[in-house]
């Protein structure tokens, strides 16, 4: 299961594992779930069990079919940390990921605690990018999380973003995205957050990449911040040999 996606920062999403629970504020309106209701509802049949978390064995090795060298989004209808996907599950998607070299791979959790647990144990290529979704000041501590794993590259998702991150330290971290939430009961995003992550993305030499303003139609809010689009990324040469991205 892969497709092309509108997802701004990356190109292709590959979902190994579909399904999840909710475990902070930020899972409110999750849009995987959405989709998984709507696809479970027109007998997609890698939703027969709807949004429980079900693993796809068969797509293990999809990236073997793709030639040319793409940003994939691991897991957006997922997480690959869930305590339900077992770790030897984990270690053939890392196995894929550290063959199939030419595509960066971009991997987003909020089970941190885990992934700080096993990273020790998994295979940490230069093109596999780690990320953690941050949403709000009691969700930080995935930041120290993700700070531990063995990931080259270490990039926040500040989405939805639902109050103030200024007094969250971005030391170690290689890039930074940040957007509203949306979709229907969408909760409303101040513009002074996103300035404050902006402007501490900027003191410190960090990529800064804004996605969206959010609401129900986020479309007509657009994704401008300041007069202008932010789609900046992690560049190898920017980086710390312990802490550097495969140049895009």
């Amino acid at each position: 299961m892969a497709t092309n996606t509108t997802i701004e920062w990356t190109e292709t999403t590959w979902n190994p594992v579909t399904g999840c629970d909710k475990v902070s504020t930020g899972c409110k309106h999750c849009y995987a779930e959405r989709m998984a209701k709507r696809l479970h509802g027109m007998g997609n049949p890698r939703y027969l069990k709807g949004f429980d978390v079900t693993l796809h064995h068969d797509l293990v090795d999809l990236p073997l079919q793709w030639k040319a060298p793409r940003k994939v989004f691991v897991n957006s209808m997922s997480d690959l940390f869930h305590k339900r996907v077992p770790f030897n599950f984990i270690e053939s998607v890392f196995a894929t990921m550290n063959v199939v070299n030419q595509h960066i791979y971009q991997v987003l959790t909020k089970r941190s605690e885990r992934l700080a647990e096993i990273s020790p144990q998994l295979p940490w290529t230069d093109n596999i990018w780690m990320g953690v979704s941050v949403e709000n000041e009691d969700v930080a501590y995935r930041i120290d999380d993700l700070r531990r794993c063995g990931a080259r590259v270490k990039f926040l998702s500040l989405e939805p973003l639902l109050g103030s991150l200024k007094n969250v330290s971005l030391e170690g971290i290689d890039w930074v995205i940040v957007g509203g939430e949306s979709g229907p009961g969408a909760r409303p995003m101040d513009e002074r957050w996103v300035i404050e992550i902006k402007e501490n993305c900027e003191s410190l030499g960090i990529p800064f990449f804004f996605k969206q303003w959010g609401g129900f139609n986020k479309k007509k809010a657009g994704r401008q911040l300041e007069g202008r689009t932010w789609d900046e990324y992690p560049v190898l040469e920017t980086l710390p040999a312990t802490a550097a991205a495969t140049s895009l």
